[in-house]
């Protein structure tokens, strides 16, 4: 793995006692920090793992407390890489567990009074550690989905659809779609844990998470994608996405943004197919006043706007000729020239591209230049088609039915609709599941079952 290493000595970087906060949980970070500061700790804070990374490569910290899960790199991966960079640093679980052994800060006990506070001070005083993500899913108590945020609602009802299945197997053990009613409820059961966000009520546990922020998938697609992704998104490497139209490339754009250590600066979207040919140039690299008719004013470009950040390219293929020489000099050099402008800037921007378009073979018919596609390609990720990983459709639907449930109440699937559901082969893929999913919520009017009938393709 390519995590980055400290420079300075240990001694020298770690002069006032330092700890790094990694975890995805912010109101949690929020209360420990407040005790650690009350104890004179100089608290830095990670939402990841790549970002607690990026803030050991620019300085060293006493200890480290981390989550048991992380939303970006697996912990156990992350704490054998902690050990061997950093072997002097304390590294510690926010369970309380001691995940470094060569290294014990003086103040070990400081940290873990803090720790326990900041547990006793958690909403509902739960004492309760955060449990691991392959835990297995509880049942949902009663008065808890009152007590909840709308995303853990839907993680809640997931799971009642799991449950919901055993119901219906008693009431109709001959339901339509499955040779046999226990492959139906075994294969939503695994659905339901497969896409259950963490439930934070009392006496829940954390379902299995997904394999990357809000991509849902556990098929050996899924896994390598997301596998890619994670080994690339803490470097600044162009990536460029390749996939059908509908898979969710502008997602996996999103997850190398959001898993690397420019995930607190601008995300930024350019469609080029949806600009006039005409008028992307100014788009992408701004204007001066009067360097074209209509532009009474300056204007920043996309490129200058995602400084610090990640600029996502969509639809590149459809860039035009004449405007990919500049687009070249760009990642090139690092340097941008608005239109009317004789000076250059330099910028600080990571590019990730996408395309549904073979963009070799338009290289090779030079309908794309060879030489931007090599520069956009450096590191290619491709998203497979709905119909290369069938087994994530239950999962995906079950996901998807979640998201409804923000505007009407979260409905199910009937095994006869899952079965139907299975035996389609997607061409529009997730995007036309989406489709069909909230047209079937629709034709389901109060029923909370959607049946087979409901489903049209």
């Amino acid at each position: 793995m390519g995590y980055g290493r400290g420079r300075a000595s240990y001694a020298e970087k770690t002069a006032i006692r330092t700890v790094v906060l990694a975890s995805a949980d912010a109101d949690f970070r929020q209360r420990l920090r407040q005790h650690l500061t009350a104890m004179r700790w100089q608290v830095r804070e990670a939402g990841g793992g790549a970002e607690a990374i990026a803030l050991l490569e620019t300085a060293a910290a006493e200890a480290m407390l981390v989550d048991s899960t992380l939303p970006d790199l697996a912990v156990a991966e992350f704490a054998a890489e902690m050990r061997s960079r950093h072997p002097e640093m304390d590294l510690l679980r926010i369970d309380g567990g001691v995940e470094q052994q060569s290294g014990k800060s003086p103040r070990r006990n400081e940290l873990l009074h803090a720790l326990r506070q900041a547990q006793e001070n958690a909403p509902g005083g739960s004492t309760d550690m955060v449990a691991w993500a392959d835990a297995p899913v509880a049942a949902p108590q009663a008065g808890a989905a009152e007590r909840l945020a709308p995303r853990d609602k839907r993680a809640m009802a997931t799971m009642e659809v799991a449950a919901s299945l055993r119901t219906r197997r008693a009431e109709r053990p001959s339901d339509a779609g499955f040779d046999q009613p226990a492959e139906a409820e075994a294969r939503w059961v695994e659905a339901a844990r497969s896409v259950a966000s963490p439930v934070e009520a009392r006496g829940q546990v954390q379902a299995r998470s997904i394999a990357l922020p809000e991509m849902v998938g556990e098929g050996p697609g899924m896994r390598e994608l997301a596998r890619l992704v994670r080994l690339v998104a803490p470097r600044s490497t162009t990536v460029l996405i390749e996939g059908a139209t509908g898979t969710g490339k502008e997602l996996v754009a999103k997850a190398v943004h959001r898993l690397s250590p420019r995930s607190g600066k601008p995300f930024v979207v350019l469609n080029c197919a949806a600009i006039p040919e005409a008028l992307l140039e100014a788009e992408l690299f701004g204007h001066t006043r009067g360097a074209f008719t209509g532009a009474v004013q300056s204007r920043t470009g996309r490129i200058e706007a995602a400084h610090g950040g990640t600029l996502f390219l969509d639809e590149i293929g459809e860039m035009p000729l004449s405007l990919q020489p500049k687009m070249l000099r760009f990642l090139e050099s690092g340097e941008l020239q608005r239109v009317g402008d004789n000076e250059t800037m330099r910028v600080d921007v990571r590019v990730v591209a996408a395309t549904h378009q073979p963009l070799r073979q338009r290289a090779a018919e030079r309908a794309f230049r060879l030489d931007l596609y090599h520069r956009l390609a450096v590191f290619p990720v491709a998203v497979p088609a709905l119909c290369e990983r069938m087994e994530d459709v239950l999962p995906l639907a079950l996901y998807l039915l979640g998201r409804l449930g923000e505007e009407m109440p979260v409905k199910r699937l009937s095994p006869g609709a899952a079965s139907k559901l299975m035996d389609y082969d997607w061409p529009g893929n997730v995007r036309e599941l989406a489709h069909v999913l909230e047209r079937a919520a629709i034709l389901a009017e109060d029923r909370m079952e959607i049946g087979a009938g409901e489903i049209w393709f």
